[in-house]
């Protein structure tokens, strides 16, 4: 699910528009739109398809994690170097090479006979997304003057919308009724036709101040985000002292660690700590952060809730989130305007606050019920109050910092969030499966199941709720005992919302400061 500012180019604020027919602006527009859905909708896609993944490779939650979490490593950790080799070797080359790491990716996903294959591939899935994602606005804001340039993004966000409603109900589908291979397979007629617009109508265009490429800044951000993550994913299974989650939780915060001392010494860091010292900025980014976690770590397990324990086929889990998008999608013009009414700090404390209560509404559903009381409910409270978070944010955002640096603010805010969803798919899979493995082992002390069942559990507790089992008693048990985990990992993203409502409240200026310093 694509929530997140798009990251703006720094062509935006600086006009640096190239000579090219309208006709060429349009495919530009169109390619924009194909190449951002792709990698926008990849991840929906793929949520509502895990269930189906961990069966058919007989993969534990943590192999899940790692499908997901491979492919959005890579791109939190070098979506801001794709940027700078867009301006620097040319954007059209650059998100063509994007979209064709993708697509081939897409495909070795596809056909991918283990767990580890998969994972593999997804890591260089990521990596063409990183590529493909800052071009896309890049190549609109190249294509068109800046008096026409807004109408054009309007455009784009707004069959960005309509993808992001459509793709996991069609992948859904797919997933569903043909196989679990084309929530991959169907990237790959859009990657070719993606490549042949760009060729035959995308002009090319460079940015005239191109920053430099920070290899050791990427490096170091790569090895400390997957170094973390690592840690988090496997602690559950290997135990918390095991030798080989230590050494990695050790390389992943010295690796972060050094991360910030390059950057605070380089001529050219991808992330300038210097812009930090707004203060609004900062609160932006801090809101990014809590908030994108709660949003990103808690979209990942919904759909494992919804197929492995509610019942529900991959294609209603896809819909079931429909509300939150067509919510979203229908207020974002009103609260654009608010903004100007109001300020951006209100709607930035009122927004997470009705967020938190979104994710508290979805830790109240137990096993079964109808979705209209149960989920959509949830899913309603949560889009309204998100949609009340997108535009103050991205205002605050471009707004806290001078024109000039707007693409890297943008850029910097999109990486945050990001990299929130990436750490919190991890730290909730570990408070998922604690309270999991607490909440079943309590259940089974008290069932009085035979020896053999009971350990058939045991050896497949990995699997949490994709646990195979005929007996009807233990399977109530374990969808009790998920459902017990998925209410902590609500809970926990209530936390997260409200803490951002707090954190807006007292550190983002009021509407006399909105006005640049």
């Amino acid at each position: 699910m694509e929530t997140t500012t798009p990251s703006l180019p720094d062509a935006i604020a600086d006009d640096e528009s190239v000579a090219c027919s309208e006709a060429a602006r349009r495919w530009t527009l169109i390619a924009a739109i194909v190449g951002s859905g792709m990698a926008f909708v990849d991840g929906t896609i793929v949520n509502v398809a895990l269930p189906a993944i961990q069966q058919a490779l007989d993969a534990t939650t943590a192999d899940a994690q790692w499908v997901m979490e491979a492919y959005a490593l890579l791109l939190s950790a070098l979506i801001l170097v794709g940027g700078v080799l867009g301006d620097r070797f040319g954007r059209r080359r650059v998100f063509v090479a994007g979209t064709v790491v993708f697509t081939l990716a897409s495909l070795a996903c596809a056909a991918s006979p283990t767990i580890g294959a998969l994972i593999g591939a997804r890591a260089i899935q990521g990596f063409g997304a990183a590529l493909l994602v800052p071009g896309s606005l890049a190549l609109i804001s190249s294509a068109y003057p800046k008096e026409r340039r807004g109408a054009a993004i309007g455009t784009w966000s707004a069959f960005s919308g309509i993808t992001a409603a459509a793709g996991p109900v069609i992948g859904g589908y797919l997933v569903e009724h043909v196989s679990w291979h084309w929530a991959f397979l169907i990237n790959l007629p859009l990657g070719v036709a993606l490549v042949a617009l760009c060729l035959w109508r995308v002009p090319e265009s460079h940015g005239a101040h191109a920053g430099k490429l920070d290899i050791a800044g990427a490096s170091l951000a790569t090895t400390g985000l997957a170094g973390i993550v690592f840690a988090l994913i496997e602690a559950p299974s290997k135990g918390w002292a095991s030798a080989s989650v230590l050494a990695a939780a050790a390389i992943g915060i010295a690796s972060l660690m050094a991360f910030l001392q390059v950057e605070r010494g380089a001529s050219g860091p991808m992330l300038p700590l210097s812009l930090f010292r707004n203060r609004d900025f900062a609160a932006a980014n801090a809101l990014t952060l809590l908030l994108y976690a709660a949003l990103g770590g808690s979209l990942f397990f919904i759909p494992l809730n919804l197929i492995q324990v509610q019942g529900y086929g991959a294609t209603g889990a896809g819909a079931s989130l429909l509300p939150f998008i067509v919510i979203m999608f229908s207020l974002s013009r009103w609260t654009g305007q608010l903004v100007d009414r109001v300020g951006a700090r209100l709607p930035l404390v009122v927004g997470p606050s009705i967020a938190a209560a979104g994710f508290v509404l979805y830790a109240v559903p137990g096993v079964g019920g109808s979705y209209w009381t149960t989920f959509f409910p949830a899913s309603c409270v949560l889009g309204f109050g998100m949609s009340i978070v997108v535009a103050p944010l991205t205002t605050t955002v471009m707004n806290a910092l001078s024109p000039a640096l707007a693409g890297t603010a943008s850029g910097v805010n999109n990486a945050v969030a990001r990299t929130a969803g990436l750490l919190a798919i991890a730290v909730f899979g570990a408070v998922l499966a604690h309270v999991f493995d607490s909440t079943l082992n309590a259940r089974l002390a008290t069932l009085g199941l035979s020896g053999d069942l009971t350990a058939q559990i045991v050896e497949q507790k990995a699997k949490m709720a994709g646990i195979q089992v005929a007996d009807a008693t233990a399977r109530q048990a374990i969808d009790e005992a998920f459902v017990a985990g998925f209410r902590a990992v609500m809970l926990v993203s209530a936390g997260l919302a409200a803490l951002s409502a707090i954190v807006t409240a007292f550190a983002l200026r009021g509407r006399d400061g909105d006005a640049k310093r």
